[in-house]
């Protein structure tokens, strides 16, 4: 189903393959006429999602179609292994972590995982870890640093799982061990935010030399949801939430929270996933490639340093 600000794009994508479809059954040449509308469609497409509001670019990154941490990790690396299990408790399937290749290069691989469909999401817990996700990931930590592999993480969660067995099991905790885990990394670490990054669960994989988030992707200490229940004790007023967030690409590049935003396809990633998926593969690579010039105490100094200047204020007068 499309968004609701997509259907005019919708409804030109259907107009341009019935005109195809009956080209090709008619044996006719429409494509003069087809091409003209693929320029329209195009044009459409960027006026839309180059003005979309806080509360749209939110749906776009809940978009079904987006590709998931699955997918980008069949897309980026060759030699994939899996590797499971926090060695204390449970295999949580929402946090998805093994090593590969990218490129010519060994990496270890961190990843949420959100459902392709409503069977999937709910064995994958809709991409919300708990605290035994974040221990695999922190296993996975101690592994890169054993080996000298560079971590590669891919951040998409409305947040850790906030029931009450990941409480007992002590979430904030492994959450907060994640970040000083990743933190103390002497190897080079990059996080991209692909689709939602929701609160302290995306921050435990996020403390990367480099961040790097996608157009439509949004990054926040709250959902819009949560937070217009807590100031206005009403949900529906999320819109309202989202606009004072500041929580999109745009706004977090501006903030310098991320280093950088990478380009999704016209119409967004969730219409051309594998356009979108070769260009986070290229953007991680170029990243790499710098990284790995830097010694580890200058990784460690350097992540340091950029975690510890976010939210700096300057004092007038």
């Amino acid at each position: 189903m499309p968004l609701p600000f997509e259907k005019p794009i919708d409804e030109l994508e259907v107009r341009i393959s019935d005109m195809r479809r009956y080209a090709a059954e008619q044996g006719v040449d429409l494509s003069a006429e087809i091409g003209a509308l693929e320029v329209r469609l195009l044009r459409l497409k960027r006026e839309t999602f180059d003005n979309l509001s806080r509360w749209q670019r939110v749906q776009v990154a809940r978009a079904p179609g987006r590709p998931t941490g699955l997918d980008y990790i069949q897309h980026l690396l060759t030699d994939f292994t899996e590797l499971h299990g926090d060695r204390t408790l449970s295999d949580d399937p929402a946090m998805v972590t093994g090593l590969g290749r990218l490129a010519d290069r060994s990496v270890v691989v961190v990843a949420q995982q959100k459902g392709r469909d409503t069977k999937e999401n709910i064995h994958r817990n809709f991409g919300m870890a708990h605290p035994g996700g974040y221990r695999k990931a922190m296993r996975m930590f101690d592994l890169a640093d054993k080996f000298g592999l560079p971590v590669i993480t891919l951040v998409d969660t409305p947040g850790a799982y906030p029931g009450i067995t990941a409480e007992e099991q002590g979430q904030a905790w492994a959450i907060a061990e994640s970040i000083q885990r990743m933190a103390r990394l002497t190897v080079p670490a990059v996080s991209v935010i692909v689709g939602e990054g929701g609160s302290g669960g995306a921050l435990a994989i996020a403390v990367g030399n480099r961040v790097l988030m996608m157009d439509n992707a949004i990054y926040s200490v709250i959902s819009p949801e949560s937070c217009a229940a807590i100031l206005w004790r009403d949900a529906a007023e999320a819109p309202r939430a989202a606009e004072a967030l500041k929580l999109t690409s745009r706004d977090l590049l501006e903030l310098e929270v991320v280093d950088e935003v990478i380009a999704e396809p016209p119409g967004g990633a969730h219409r051309d996933p594998q356009q979108a998926m070769t260009q986070v593969a290229e953007r991680v690579q170029a990243a790499l490639a710098e990284l790995c010039q830097l010694s580890a105490d200058e990784l460690i100094a350097q992540r340091h340093y950029r975690f510890r200047r976010l939210g700096r204020v300057e004092l007038l007068g």
